[in-house]
């Protein structure tokens, strides 16, 4: 970020204008998010951070808000932009009180502010005595910890109290190139408002106490051309934008693809069915289940819309390798755009031969999930071979992914962009590593963070879910076959997924939510812009309270 706003400043963009958007943005969003009465404490560190905080106090209280300021420490250690910030939000509140004092009603038109210097504990506890949010602008980018003086003290306090919490960045005590889940010397957060672009931190931590807490992103005026990145990662929801736009009104069931559904065994007809009614949700034209003849009528009941096609099986409960013959392959993919294999398969008699052989043969674009991806575990070389020359994507979960290549679920988990990265440019297909903060891996090396999704949807049948929803987006979004449109289509799905999962959580309880509540928020989820009508990129959360 540093080095962005160097190449903003050689634009013409100067830190001074990138301070005042920023603090701007915050003001937006906490008078937009968090309205009403009461005071808003605006706790600033003495760096840039403390600076866009005093930015946001001044817009904030010409919004209405009482206002109240704690700089931790003297204003005459501060330097640069952050110097001017606390000059402007002096002479705002002198304005303010110079104003009111003339006319009592001009309190309905704006707030007060009021700036203290705080130099200890009894004068931070009193300043943030009655506040109904507090804005924590302390440190940001660039912090390393620990966290030491004051800093310590406010995030002590801030613990105990029931106001909301808003971090400017980050909240304090986040190091931004940290890809853990927690940190432990961070201030709580309930909201975060950061800049130009997500960091590390902000695709993997998990910064605020909902899991799908608001992490937005404000355009502050640096130029498109000054963020670089050498991480090869980019974030998952800005490929959502593809479903955004408007169908075209001349549109048929035929323009946005038929997908097929292959699954299901005795016991197992509920995977098949979630698949295809979460294809046929997400948008799908057209969708068919295979099925073994024992489940069809079971999975029939899913829909009305659902076609069928009964798959025979073996005695011993398998699916019978007739079904690869050439005749009775080509009925099975007759219209066909796009294959999900494996929900509610089984791994019984001979359908992991089956699957290898169904994967082989196969050439359209295919999603292999659940026991599909099972028939492959110790023979990733004949997936390797399937996969050459068209589309697979491959959906495990840590246990499905350390099977796969022979490892432990523990070795897994310890380097998941490392692996996943290395398994989609070794193997040739897109690998969706499934998660805390699901991955995305394409055949070419780079690698889509999600960020959406909460642990409402540690449930059962939630992948099979997923496998539909990313089969129906690839029938409708990457028709072309072209690696660009086959990334933006599993990277919208993955992110719609964990937003509706959201969108569930919202209106029920993280206990209660079931895997098709997900399917019936897809609306919700597709509905949800990336940028709201703020200018806010929403990287986590909701825009609904």
């Amino acid at each position: 970020m540093s080095a962005t706003d160097r190449r903003s400043v050689k634009a013409g963009v100067s830190v001074s204008v990138l301070m005042e958007n920023a603090g701007a943005a915050v003001a937006r969003f906490c008078l937009r998010r968090f309205a009403g009465s009461g005071t808003v404490v605006v706790v600033c560190g003495k760096g840039n951070n403390g600076g866009d905080g005093l930015v946001a106090a001044r817009y904030l209280a010409e919004g209405g808000r009482n206002v109240r300021v704690l700089l931790l420490g003297a204003a005459n250690e501060l330097k640069g932009e952050a110097m001017k910030a606390f000059a402007a939000a002096v002479i705002t509140a002198m304005g303010l009180h110079a104003v009111e004092a003339e006319k009592a009603s001009a309190t309905e038109l704006h707030g007060r502010l009021e700036v203290r210097e705080v130099w200890d504990e009894a004068q931070l506890r009193t300043g943030l005595l009655g506040a109904t949010l507090v804005v924590d602008a302390v440190v940001g980018t660039g912090f390393k910890p620990p966290l030491r003086g004051l800093a310590v003290k406010v995030r002590e306090m801030l613990a105990k109290m029931s106001a909301p919490v808003v971090a400017v960045d980050l909240p304090s005590g986040w190091d931004a190139d940290a890809v853990t889940q927690t940190a432990e010397d961070a201030f709580r957060a309930d909201a975060v408002v950061t800049f130009v672009a997500p960091k590390l931190a902000h695709v993997f931590g998990h910064l605020t106490g909902k899991s799908f807490g608001p992490v937005v992103v404000a355009g502050i005026g640096a130029p498109p051309g000054a963020v670089m990145s050498e991480t090869g990662l980019h974030w998952a929801g800005a490929a959502k934008r593809v479903a955004e736009a408007a169908r075209d009104a001349k549109s048929n069931k035929g323009t946005f693809g038929h997908v097929l559904i292959v699954g299901g065994a005795l016991g197992k007809a509920g995977a098949p069915s979630m698949a295809s009614l979460a294809a046929m949700r997400a948008g799908a034209g057209l969708v068919t289940a295979a099925v073994p003849r024992e489940v069809l009528t079971t999975v029939a009941a899913v829909a009305p819309e659902l076609m069928l096609m009964p798959l025979a099986t073996e005695g011993s409960g398998g699916l019978s390798l007739d079904v690869l013959q050439e005749d009775m392959l080509g009925r099975l993919l007759k219209g066909i755009s796009v294959v999900g294999i494996g929900p509610g398969l089984g791994q019984e008699g001979s359908t992991a031969e089956f699957v290898r052989g169904f994967v082989q043969e196969v050439d359209l674009p295919m999603v292999i999930d659940a026991d599909a991806l099972n028939a492959f575990a110790g023979r990733v070389g004949d997936l390797a071979k399937a996969a050459k020359g068209k589309t697979v994507v491959l959906t495990p979960h840590p246990g499905e992914m350390a099977r796969l290549v022979g490892m432990t679920v523990k070795e897994v988990e310890a380097d998941r962009v490392g692996l996943a990265r290395r398994f989609a440019t070794e193997h040739g297909a897109t690998l969706v590593l499934k998660g805390w903060r699901t991955l995305v891996a394409h055949p070419d090396g780079s690698v889509a963070v999600n960020t959406t999704g909460n642990a409402a949807m540690a449930k059962g049948g939630s992948g099979d879910i997923l496998t539909g929803i990313v089969a129906a987006m690839l029938a409708q979004y990457a028709r072309t076959g072209k690696a660009e449109d086959v990334a933006r289509a599993v990277e919208a799905a993955v992110f719609l997924h964990g937003l509706a999962g959201d969108f569930a959580t919202l209106v029920q309880d993280e206990h209660t939510v079931l895997a098709t509540d997900t399917v019936q928020h897809l609306r919700d989820a597709f509905r949800a812009r990336v940028m709201d009508e703020d200018g806010l990129t929403w990287v986590a959360g909701t825009a609904a309270k």
